[in-house]
């Protein structure tokens, strides 16, 4: 007998705020129109966490939402992991503010840093939790509040990040051991810290003792991602003994229209099987795949025993990849 770390509840918070591209049209700091952002993104909007609105809130609201899908309470949780790239403080961990907020006394909690890779590299540590023994349940939440480490004045970067939170509950079944088992049936993880420097944040507690804003490459960032997101696809579907033929849905990593359209192209996979949401939300990091899971399971197109494979890169550069049955 195998056992499975299953997804049983899911769900997502998105602040009020919504901005529209028209906005941006509007800013004395840059120069761009809605067309520039759309043809470059496929970002029509975001939303922005308001003034008193932090990271560890929202990944708070997500959470609860997901116990309410799962029909568990705070108590069945054994574990919380964040992933995150703009935590609340320097420390402690955002996973603690979310376990104290929950009302949470047991179990134990930390982040995962790997920006946008962060959810994937979450989810790998949570199914390891699990498939060890130590937890039965996990919640596995990606938040950020970008929106606070925007360079203002630089249009090709401020245009395309947004806020918000998604949480998956994932829980220790039974299985076969076989591809046919729903839950996680593989994981691929990589980074590469030689190209730190095409996506970072110039500002840190060691180095500069200063928050600092987000500073990115486009366009080596786009060479790099489609590659190692098709190879990281492929290799966890080998992995789990499945092909591209098996997959009923890519949930992509939010970050750009491009590169999920580049990404599932070269994948070999329609788009009329890829959750695309960075319409709506614009490129939220760690938060922007669950938040896309957790719509596509609202709006009913993710349904049980469909195989998904979610991907992502991030600053580091780290990527990676999971693959899991719903």
């Amino acid at each position: 007998m195998t056992i499975r770390a299953v997804p049983v509840g899911i769900g997502h918070y998105l602040p009020e705020r919504v901005v529209t591209n028209a906005e941006f049209e509007a800013m004395d700091t840059i120069e761009t129109t809605d067309e520039w952002i759309r043809a470059r993104s496929g970002i029509e909007r975001r939303h922005f966490a308001a003034e008193d609105e932090t990271t560890s809130q929202m990944a708070i609201a997500a959470t609860t939402r997901a116990l309410a899908h799962a029909g568990l309470g705070v108590d069945d949780l054994d574990a919380v992991i964040v992933a995150t790239s703009t935590p609340d403080l320097t420390f402690p961990s955002v996973a603690t503010m979310v376990q104290a907020g929950l009302g949470m006394r047991g179990g134990f909690a930390f982040d995962v840093q790997a920006v946008c890779a962060g959810f994937v590299y979450a989810l790998a540590n949570a199914n390891a939790l699990i498939v060890s023994g130590q937890a039965r349940r996990v919640a596995v939440i990606g938040a950020e509040t970008f929106s606070r480490i925007m360079d203002w004045t630089d249009r090709t970067t401020c245009v395309l990040f947004g806020d918000g939170a998604g949480a998956l509950i994932l829980e220790a079944q039974d299985a076969n051991g076989t591809p046919d088992d729903c839950g996680i049936l593989a994981t691929d993880l990589h980074s590469d810290g030689t190209h730190r420097d095409l996506l970072y944040v110039d500002g840190g507690v060691s180095a500069t003792q200063s928050t600092g804003v987000l500073k990115m490459q486009g366009k080596e960032v786009f060479r790099h991602a489609v590659e190692k997101l098709t190879k990281t696809a492929e290799t966890a579907l080998e992995k789990a003994g499945v092909g591209v033929a098996d997959v009923d849905w890519v949930v992509p990593h939010q970050a750009n229209i491009r590169i999920i359209t580049g990404t599932v192209k070269k994948f070999g996979l329609p788009m009329d099987k890829v959750i695309v949401t960075v319409q709506d939300h614009g490129n939220t990091s760690a938060a922007s795949i669950p938040l896309a899971m957790s719509v596509g399971v609202q709006d009913g197109r993710i349904q049980p025993g469909q195989l998904l494979v979610t991907e992502a890169i991030g600053g580091g550069l780290a990527w990676g990849a999971v693959v899991l049955r719903w």
